[in-house]
């Protein structure tokens, strides 16, 4: 197997999964798998949290729900974004559960549903400005909804863009939230479930917790804000090899651009891993690895296969050693919060964009 492969640590999933249960007080926990959970493996990781116990999962696209349903999941699916593209009748098929916010989407289900009752999340948009129903426009379309007898709003949701850190926004959003539950039950509905709380929220907004709670990041061992440290442990480890070693003389330099120039002797390391294999570039002269237990800088440009370290700190190194991306060694770690910081980003993306051609490896124990 290729030395540079991300390990998947199932039991610390498990174990995060235990600590949003506790932080959600009896709560319904509907866990957040899109983008495959993050960079994960969606299957591996839904079928240890379905075992967990998780009440259902949160996917962006109607393809995930789909894979998620021929992988032998059998709990609540519900599609976050909406429907793209005109898979209505598959969507139904599957027995997912639809999130809608377009007169036109309720149409298109109303088309294919035989008659038969279509239970839906309706979608207010209290301020984040993306996906969802305006408030201002929230009556419109409740009374356009009348026109579509199968369709049931058997949820209502809306989504915070300041759970990590801004808790007036929060009120606001909240109180719109209300303003919006408010005007659907004068309306005749009477939905079943009330969901608001992502990662943040759950940690910082007791308040936001309602009946279920959309946990995506801290599933994964990261809270999704600075301000909260809840007992998490991440659950991707990602590694490689040290693949060559050689000396730059002061003056001498190394990768593309040559934006690493040595100013005395330098021991480096190449490492078999870049941006290729989702490493960001933006961490060239930034980030940081570890080896033998030592943060080791990255120098120079990383490229698409390959990226330098500097080793003249550690003692002993060979070819072959174990370097870290992310993950814990000899008493020292490194997560996806140290390396989006250096790349200037979030830890999402950090995980996410670790690449296809990374194998991932499960382990339990």
């Amino acid at each position: 197997m290729r030395p540079t492969r991300a390990e998947i640590l199932l039991d610390a999933i498990a174990h995060n999964l235990s600590v949003v249960k506790n932080a959600a007080a009896g709560r319904k926990i509907l866990a957040v798998v899109k983008a495959d959970a993050y960079g994960h493996g969606v299957v591996p990781v839904a079928r240890r949290l379905q075992a967990e116990g998780v009440d259902g999962f949160g996917v962006a696209l109607a393809e995930e729900g789909i894979e998620l349903r021929e992988a032998g999941i059998d709990r609540t699916i519900l599609v976050l974004n909406g429907i793209n593209g005109g898979a209505h009748r598959e969507i139904i098929a599957a027995g997912l559960t639809p999130v809608l916010y377009e007169v036109s989407e309720a149409s298109a289900f109303e088309r294919v549903s035989g008659g038969r009752p279509i239970d839906i999340h309706l979608k207010v948009d209290t301020g984040m400005g993306r996906l969802g129903v305006p408030l201002a426009e929230l009556s419109a379309f409740l009374r356009d909804l009348r026109r579509f007898p199968s369709i049931r709003i058997a949820g209502l949701m809306t989504h915070l863009s300041t759970a990590d850190a801004d808790r007036p926004y929060v009120a606001e959003q909240l109180a719109g939230f209300a303003q919006a539950r408010g005007l659907v039950r004068r309306f005749g509905h009477e939905p079943s479930v009330l969901h608001v709380a992502n990662s943040a929220a759950l940690f910082r907004h007791p308040e936001s917790h309602f009946d279920w709670v959309r946990v995506g990041l801290a599933l994964y061992g990261y809270p999704g804000s600075d301000t909260v440290d809840p007992p998490l442990r991440p659950a991707l480890r990602w590694r490689t090899e040290v693949l060559r070693l050689r000396i730059l003389q002061a003056g001498e330099s190394v990768g593309y651009g040559r934006s690493f120039r040595a100013r005395k002797e330098t021991r480096l390391a190449t490492i078999p891993v870049g941006y290729g294999d989702g490493l960001l570039r933006s961490a060239s002269n930034r980030g940081q690895v570890l080896i033998a237990g030592a943060r080791c800088p990255i120098v120079g440009n990383v490229a698409m296969d390959l990226t330098t370290v500097d080793v003249s700190g550690v003692a002993d190194v060979a070819i072959g050693d174990e370097v870290l991306l992310l993950g814990e060694q000899g008493g020292a770690a490194l997560d996806a919060r140290d390396l989006a910081t250096a790349a200037g980003t979030i830890p999402y993306e950090v995980l996410t964009n670790v690449s296809r051609r990374v194998p991932r490896v499960y382990l339990n124990g």
